[in-house]
């Protein structure tokens, strides 16, 4: 019996791990109605971060997603505990995702809460989603944020409006959140490739510009310090000049003094030495 060489099981594992790779790294959810659906819905069931550019969904998607949105919040205590529950379900789906988050769980959840319904909110305006994503964007660019974070970050939200609107999450809500999630997603990783060695570059012009400034304001220091010691000392040799010449004159008093004297001596003598005589 000749023996076989298990090379099949091996093509078996390593297609699965390309599959199973393949699936983390843009998972796409199939329809029934697929292939009606919207050019923009089809493009972003996957998340795209080859370019950022503005994107209109279908009216009624938008609708569905947005009446979702506002069905799990009315579901929720308040917004605070519906941040809690976003933050719980990515966290509990991907614990190692929460050493990118450094602030305290109370403030990110709201975070996330706001996050989201802004971008819910703003789902119907192409520019406006844009400029809220991209404002989101900058403010995420310490983190990095990858296609899988984004997959799993996008998949527990689905699940979580899943389980917490049941019947309510339709399929057109959901496409809606799956298209929104992917759009953000995307953008995040754009915005970060392309403007975040820019804004390193114009930072550091900045610092640089900066110190050269400083330089300039302590060499005026310097100069102004070094004027003021030649002024001092100026006046230290003007006042020694006049000091010499004050002396000058004393001296010159004194000898016509002694002159004066000299001369009035001598002419008592002469008186003195007349009367003798006489």
């Amino acid at each position: 019996m000749t023996e076989v060489e298990p090379q099949e099981d091996t093509e078996y594992l390593e297609d699965a791990e390309e599959e199973q790779e393949a699936a983390i790294e843009g998972e796409v959810y199939e329809y029934p109605e697929e292939n009606g659906l919207d050019s923009a819905v089809r493009q972003l069931q996957e998340v795209q971060d080859k370019e950022f550019v503005e994107v209109r969904l279908p009216a009624d998607i938008v609708a569905e997603a947005q009446q979702a949105w506002q069905t799990f919040i009315g579901s929720s205590s308040s917004r605070e505990a519906a941040g809690e529950a976003i933050y719980a379900a990515l966290f509990d789906s991907a614990p190692t995702l929460q050493s990118l988050f450094k602030t305290a769980r109370s403030v990110m959840a709201l975070r996330f809460m706001n996050g989201l319904n802004s971008i819910i909110s703003s789902a119907a305006s192409p520019s406006v989603l844009k400029t809220q994503v991209e404002t989101l964007g900058f403010q995420h660019l310490d983190l990095e944020v990858t296609i899988p974070r984004v997959v799993i970050f996008r998949d527990a939200i689905i699940n979580l409006l899943q389980m917490e609107v049941g019947a309510r999450f339709t399929t057109k809500a959901r496409l809606g959140f799956l298209s929104l999630l992917n759009y953000v997603g995307g953008a995040y990783i754009y915005i970060r490739r392309e403007y975040a060695v820019r804004i390193k570059i114009i930072a550091s012009s900045w610092r640089t510009a900066n110190n050269k400034a400083a330089d300039f304001m302590d060499q005026g220091e310097e100069n102004k310090d070094e004027g003021e010691e030649g002024e001092e000392g100026e006046t230290a040799e003007g006042e020694g000049e006049g000091g010499e010449g004050e002396r000058g004159k004393a001296n010159k008093a004194d000898a016509e003094r002694e002159e004066e004297t000299r001369r009035d001596t001598k002419d008592s003598k002469d008186e003195a030495r007349a009367s003798g005589e006489a």
